[in-house]
């Protein structure tokens, strides 16, 4: 566990449990939810945010198919039948380097019954002020082209009022089983293109088109998010049973690896990557 600091802002990160975030703080104004208790026992669901990759959100079923071959990966989230987030959130990151304001983290995968194709990956935490800014990538390892999603999945606390504001040109609707259904334009009921209270629609869906700009208003906790082309896609929780909701960059819809919206693929050797700036506008 390590802290960088910049002024009166400190991001708390912890390599050892899947590189998440425990918190970041503007003086005494949380900007992430606070980690819950298990979080001290190394689970980063329990965090403020952490990375997603090599795919994000589900895979239905925890099986594909890929170059003519069906693939199984583990389940890991409890009593579900589909894999979720990836696996970089659950395994311990090797520190390469780190400063007081910044830190770069490496998690090297050969290949196993969780994830097939071996991959290299690198994330970067950054402070510049009250900024967090964050860099993740993904070199492919494999021998011959293997799909790729990287992403982030941040909690921001649902205080009173909050609102969240941002551009998309259209959306997954999910079955019963939580994965994407049928893809069509933005309902009017779910338009965030002027802010939108958080939690008057439930949603945990994916946009599509999405420009790369959310505005989250909170208070002295509001943000402006701000992500790199390659996250043209942004999965929203608003869950009305939590203090919290999420506003997740990601590089392709849920269960991509079985869909015509489907994943990056790289060649051995390449790379996907991107960045996402968390900028206070309170």
């Amino acid at each position: 566990m390590l802290t960088l600091t910049d002024g009166d802002t400190s991001v708390v990160i912890a390599p050892e449990a899947g590189a998440g975030v425990l918190g970041w703080m503007r003086g005494r104004t949380p900007l992430l939810r606070r980690a819950l208790p298990q979080a001290a026992l190394g689970d980063a669901h329990a965090m403020g945010c952490f990375p997603l990759l090599p795919y994000a959100n589900r895979i239905g079923g925890a099986r594909f198919d890929w170059l003519g071959r069906s693939h199984g990966v583990a389940r890991n989230f409890g009593d579900s039948p589909h894999s979720i987030h990836g696996i970089g959130w659950q395994r311990a990151w090797r520190l390469e380097s780190v400063s007081g304001r910044a830190v770069r983290l490496g998690l090297g995968h050969g290949g196993d019954g969780a994830w097939p194709f071996a991959f290299e990956a690198s994330l970067t935490y950054r402070l510049d002020g009250p900024a967090l800014h964050v860099a993740i990538g993904l070199t492919s390892r494999h021998t011959d082209p293997a799909p790729a999603g990287i992403g982030l999945h941040p909690y921001f606390p649902k205080v009173p009022g909050a609102s969240l504001r941002f551009d998309a040109s259209g959306v997954w609707e999910n079955g019963a089983d939580v994965l994407p259904l049928r893809h069509g334009p933005v309902p009017s009921a779910w338009s965030h293109a002027m802010a939108l209270p958080v939690g008057t629609a439930r949603l945990d869906n994916c946009f599509t088109g999405w420009d790369g700009s959310a505005d989250i208003d909170a208070g002295a906790a509001s943000l402006r998010v701000r992500a790199s082309g390659v996250f043209g896609r942004l999965q929203v929780f608003t869950p009305d049973w939590a203090d919290f909701f999420c506003v997740e960059p990601v590089s392709h819809a849920p269960d991509g690896v079985n869909r015509e919206d489907g994943m990056h693929v790289l060649r051995p050797g390449e790379t996907l990557s991107g960045t996402v700036a968390f900028l206070p506008a309170g």
